[in-house]
């Protein structure tokens, strides 16, 4: 039996390629930028890195499959221009609160401790520009209520 070193390379080459291709297919799809997103709150200014969601799939895939979500981390979902919005938690492992956010960055609706794997609808119950996604607990720690200002450059300011 003869050795041959380039056909046996090439094959490697192909399956590590085949490999890869599997890879970027299995790893959850990541929103491209961070941004700054503060909440005035009347307990003082809240400052979050939020992932942003604008393209369709990115907006469609969210947070699903995710493991975790650090404290101070979200996703921003640009739903531009200013609508009735339904979120759900299909594909989501952990528990999130949905901050709805008027045109003004005024906050619409807050849904806590929303269930993980639910294809429950969440509804922003008015017109909203974008929603917030953060971990659970997270309004209710930092005293986000409805009403409160959110300044992000979506908004017209920052």
């Amino acid at each position: 039996m003869n050795f041959d070193r380039k056909a046996a390379w090439s094959l490697i080459r192909g399956l590590l390629a085949v490999v890869l291709v599997f890879a970027a297919c299995a790893s959850p799809i990541r929103a491209a930028s961070f941004q700054p997103l503060e909440i005035a709150t009347k307990n003082g200014v809240q400052v979050f890195s939020v992932e942003m969601a604008t393209t369709e799939e990115e907006k469609t895939t969210g947070l699903m499959y995710r493991k975790e979500l650090a404290d101070g981390k979200g996703m921003l979902f640009d739903f531009s221009p200013e609508q009735e919005v339904t979120m759900w938690m299909k594909n989501t492992y952990i528990s999130l609160d949905m901050i709805f956010i008027s045109a003004d960055g005024r906050i619409l609706r807050i849904a806590e401790n929303t269930e993980p794997l639910s294809t429950k609808i969440i509804p922003s119950r008015g017109l909203a520009r974008a929603v917030l996604e953060v971990p659970a607990g997270t309004a209710q720690k930092y005293g986000i209520r409805p009403g409160d200002r959110v300044a992000h450059p979506l908004f017209g300011a920052k």
